[in-house]
Order: structure tokens, then sequence, then C-alpha cells
């Protein structure tokens, strides 16, 4: 068995390294350096809180699409893998949100138990405004997986629930890692809403709503899961991702040198891997399966290799998915404004830039890359439409899904391809 997973590894490594030695002689190279004067259209960014001091949100559930991205310039569509059931996918969003109230209360008494209700009511303003809004893909994946990995016999409503509570738990991190990454970032919106910081002026306060987010969800994991014998297992877990997932956002940090000007020495392609990986793979793909594999007793060290492998690879298509959304992606689908290029973010789309560009190109690349300038933002936009990156993306996105799939259906570890085909399904030509 190691000699076909070793045999599975190096083929997956060769496909995409052939995608990306294809994209990189996609795109014509232009030489001139004129760029349309493309004025920033600056937009009012406003929330609402209905009476009960709860924030009005409106839950949208995924539907597949049935046509391909309208920018895309690819004749032959790849063809989407079938999704399970546009009804049930709506079913269990709404048991999942249908836990929710029952997770505010729990962290709500908690301050009532210290007989400090202000902090009560103001956790809950954190809760309902920072964690149920978004896709909810890592939370809802902890759920898909248990229902595939665990025994018939183990499939009890009892159980169901708390995969959903573990789920919730997931997304209650996300809710303080995204309040951290938006005052980091210095972003304005985020999920259709104004940023947690900038909300009535909370400014740096929030750092510590931040931390009362992530401090909560080590109490939901006591108080229902510490009779479990999975519970230490699964508290590491919290633990060990946590930290890959910082270490990789200090990476994109460092890479970044806050408020200096772009370090395109270190804007590599290896650098972008190893951002993705730290930042997003483990987080967002390799952690809600360690989960519900630990949940449904199947767990004996981690994930086996091959699985792994494969996660990284989704981790990394979707990373770059993100990327090229926060340039060109509409604000209105994905709920967030991009500032990776104000930024001077080591992005996907800058890495082939900077491969491409003509000594002209790269050098306003250099006076543009990292201002918060409109007009130098849209002409690193330009740029990217002049070396081609609507149909480059195009291409990689079609390409690296159908690599993947194949890899998927190649699995010999004993998990269940339909698993990770469910992340291909959710994922391929997203626009959020």
């Amino acid at each position: 068995m190691l000699g076909t997973v070793r045999k599975c590894v190096v083929v997956a490594q060769t496909s995409l390294q052939e995608v990306r030695r294809n994209i990189l002689r996609t795109a014509t190279v232009v030489g001139s350096s004129q760029f349309t004067d493309t004025k920033y259209n600056g937009t009012k960014l406003s929330s609402t809180i209905n009476g009960s001091g709860r924030p009005v949100y409106q839950r949208k559930s995924y539907r597949p699409r049935s046509h391909a991205r309208s920018l895309s310039t690819l004749s032959t569509p790849a063809v989407r893998l079938p999704f399970s059931g546009t009804a049930s996918m709506e079913e269990e969003c709404q048991d999942f949100m249908s836990v929710f109230p029952d997770i505010v209360r729990d962290l709500t008494e908690i301050g009532r138990e210290f007989d400090i209700p202000d902090v009560s009511q103001w956790f809950e303003k954190v809760l309902h405004y920072n964690v149920p809004g978004g896709k909810q893909t890592r939370g809802l994946t902890v759920v898909y997986a248990y229902r595939m990995l665990a025994a018939k016999e183990e499939l009890t409503p009892e159980n169901i629930r708390l995969a959903h509570i573990m789920g919730w738990c997931v997304e209650t991190l996300q809710g303080h890692l995204l309040v951290l990454d938006d005052i980091m970032d210095v972003s304005t919106r985020r999920r259709g809403q104004t940023c947690w910081y900038l909300y009535e002026n909370i400014g740096p306060a929030a750092v510590n709503d931040a931390m009362l987010l992530e401090q909560g969800l080590y109490q939901l994991l006591r108080r229902y899961f510490h009779d479990k014998p999975y519970y230490a297992r699964v508290l590491e877990l919290f633990h060990d991702i946590t930290l890959k997932t910082v270490m990789g956002i200090s990476l994109d940090l460092i890479t970044m040198e806050l408020g200096k000007k772009a370090a395109f020495e270190k804007f590599t392609m290896d650098r972008f891997n190893s951002i993705a990986k730290y930042k997003t793979s483990y987080y967002t793909f390799i952690f809600p399966i360690a989960l519900s594999m630990h949940m449904a007793g199947i767990m004996g060290e981690e994930i086996p290799r091959q699985a792994q492998n494969i996660l990284f690879e989704i981790g990394n298509f979707y990373q770059v998915q993100d990327d090229y959304m926060d340039c060109f992606g509409d604000p209105e689908l994905s709920g967030k404004i991009g500032t990776d290029i104000e930024d001077g973010k080591c992005t996907w789309l800058v890495v082939l830039a900077l491969q491409r560009a003509s000594p002209e190109q790269k050098a306003l690349l250099a006076d543009c890359y990292g201002s918060k300038d409109p007009e130098k933002v849209a002409a690193v936009k330009e740029l990217y439409r002049q070396l081609g990156f609507h149909s480059t993306f195009a291409t990689y996105e079609d390409e690296t899904y159908n690599i993947i799939r194949t890899h998927i259906q190649q699995l010999s570890c004993g998990l269940p391809p339909k698993l990770f085909l469910k992340f291909m399904g959710m994922l391929y030509k997203r626009e959020r």
C-alpha cells in the first residue's frame, strides 16, 4: 500500500507541475506600459442592527452554477461534479443553523454565572455579528465528514448534534481569526457587512472580542466533549491547527513587509505555496476532516498521507481562487472588498505577473503595488488584464480541477473519495 501511496503522490506532483508550466506559457507578455486612467468609485458601507441589538443577516445557500464563469475563455468547460442534492444541502444548513441559538445561550450563561450580565449581553452581540455569517464551509464539513465516516449505528440524533456543535466550534474559531485578520488588513467589509472593528467605532477593543470568541469555543468543547475518549486529541488538534494557521499568517505578513514597499525578491511561487499550505490548507481542509475522524473513532494518528496531499492540493486551489476573486470578484457576491494589492500581499496573481512582465511593467509594479492610491491599484489590475490573467485563471481552474478529481478517484487509503469530491463540487467555479 505504501508503494501505491508514493506512486500517487509522485503522479500528483508531476501533474500539478505540468499545469503550472502550461500556465506560464499561456499568455503573451505585452510590452506597453500605457494604462487606462481608471478612477475608483467608493462604496458607502453600512450595517443594520435590529431592535434587540442583534444583527440582521441573511442565509444564502450554495447552489451549483449551471454555466461556466463568464470570464472563462475555454470553449469546452470541464464537466461539473454532481452535487449531492441542493435540497439535502439546504436541509443540512438549516439543521446546522438551528443549533446556533443554543451555542449563544451556552456561552452567555458563563457570564451570568460570573455575575457580569453586561459582558454576557456584549458577548451575545459579538457572537451574532461575527460567527454565523459566511459560507460555513468548515463547520458543515465536520458534519458531512462525520456522516460519511461514522458507523451507521453511531449516527444517532445525539451524535449528529455533537457534530453540529463541533462544527460551530470551528466556525467560532473562524470568527476569531477573521476579526483579527480584518484589523491587520485594515479591511472595511466582511460577509456583506462592516468589519467588526469598524462597527460603532469599536476600534482596537475588537481584539478583546476576538479573544472572547477563541476562549468561548474551548468552553463549548469542555461542556460537550469532556467525557468523550477523543477529547484530549481534539483539544490538541485545535491548538495545533491554530498554531499552523497563525504561523501561515505570520509568513504572509513577513512577506508583505508591512509599511514598506513590496520586497519582490520574496514573491516566489514556493513562498505562495507555503502561505497557502499553512494559512489555508491545514485550517480549511485538514482540520474539519481530522475532527470528524476523531469523532467517528477511526483516527489512529493522523489523516493518511495520501489524503493529506490531496487536501493540500485542494487548499492551494482554494487560495488561488481567493486571490483571483480578491482582485476581480464582485463584492456583492463575495461580501468583501479586496485589498490584496493595497496591502502588498504575495498572491498568485502578482507572482505570475513578476514572472511574465516586461522590464517596463515590472517598474510599474514596483511603483504601484502596495499603494493605497486608487489609481495605482487600478493600474495594477489593468496590468493583470494585459497579461491575460482572466484566461490564465480560467485555464488553471479547469485543468487543476480535473487533475485533483483524478487524484481523488485514485485514493486507496480507506477514506471515501466522495468526501473529497464534495469539496471540489463546492469549490469549482465558486464566486464567493
